[in-house]
């Protein structure tokens, strides 16, 4: 069993690169876009490290659950509660924020004639990264409880 709980961190750990690495980052592609075109492959670039935004966020919440079940102990420490809860809201934040957030820009991008991007675009984008960086600061948040483990 103790070998099995070593892989899970092993998958653990190299999950939260792969999947908050990228995450990191999504909000930044997109702003030094200069025409349509420029924009266009930004958000296609976004959606690819998305992919293993998601890939990566599901492989930490399973084996996060796991190493929780193999050793219950873990569910009575403050920090693993807490960045349990806090990943399960930033989570939420994909539906509830992201999407509603994104859904016009995209629509925007997918339909604006032309190659200069237009005011709307900005005024949306600005609103989209500020809560984009909001999850980054979970997620930082989230990093630092599960190194220092501070209660």
């Amino acid at each position: 069993m103790a070998l099995f709980y070593k892989i899970l961190v092993f998958i653990h750990i190299f999950s939260a690169i792969l999947g908050m690495g990228p995450g990191f980052i999504l909000g930044e592609v997109a702003k030094k876009a200069k025409t349509m075109t420029e924009l266009r492959h930004a958000y296609a670039i976004k959606h690819r490290l998305h992919i293993f935004v998601m890939i990566g966020g599901t492989l930490l919440l399973v084996t996060g659950l796991l190493m929780g079940a193999i050793n219950p102990r873990l569910f009575q420490m403050g920090w693993y509660v807490t960045s349990l809860i806090l990943f399960l809201i930033a989570l939420a934040m994909g539906p509830l924020v992201f999407k509603p957030l994104s859904t016009p820009i995209k629509k925007l991008i997918k339909s604006h004639l032309g190659d200069e991007i237009p005011n709307e675009y900005y005024r949306l984008s600005k609103i989209l990264v500020r809560f984009e960086n909001i999850g980054s600061l979970v997620f930082l948040i989230i990093i630092a409880l599960m190194i220092l483990k501070p209660f």
